[in-house]
């Protein structure tokens, strides 16, 4: 595939994401894609890393349940060969403490014969676990 194609899928999942179309993205994946996410999956539900159809569907559902997201925004895309990363920012809230995270993110996709073969996120996983373990909010 072109680097064009390549950043023409990774623009699909996000578009797919962003319409909350889980089975959407799973489309756009490999069998037996890597999906790496930053931080303690004890603290975080999350993260971890997860291969297959099924651990990524987990790890949506593990996603949806624990925070709500209030923006997320990919910023720059860039491709070399079979790799594109993304540069962006989102606003999470923690359901479970009420915390805010506003963090700064890149995720590198390796894609293989049109589909995402890995996924990996790079954020302020420090920033996440404080989140995740501080004391609840009460509105």
């Amino acid at each position: 595939m072109s680097e064009r194609e390549n950043l023409e899928i990774i623009h699909d999942v996000y578009a797919a994401f962003g319409r909350g179309d889980v089975p959407g993205v799973l489309a756009l994946l490999t069998d037996d894609v890597r999906w790496t996410t930053p931080g303690p999956p004890d603290v975080i539900p999350y993260a971890g890393v997860r291969t297959g159809h099924d651990e990524v569907a987990e790890y949506f559902q593990a996603f949806g349940t624990s925070a709500e997201t209030t923006s997320f925004d990919p910023q720059r895309f860039f491709a070399d060969g079979d790799m594109v990363v993304v540069v962006g920012h989102y606003t999470l809230k923690v359901v479970k403490t009420g915390a805010v995270i506003d963090n700064d993110w890149v995720h590198s996709f390796t894609l293989t014969d049109g589909r995402i073969s890995a996924f990996e996120g790079y954020e302020d996983s420090a920033a996440v676990v404080a989140a995740f373990t501080a004391a609840p909010q009460h509105s």
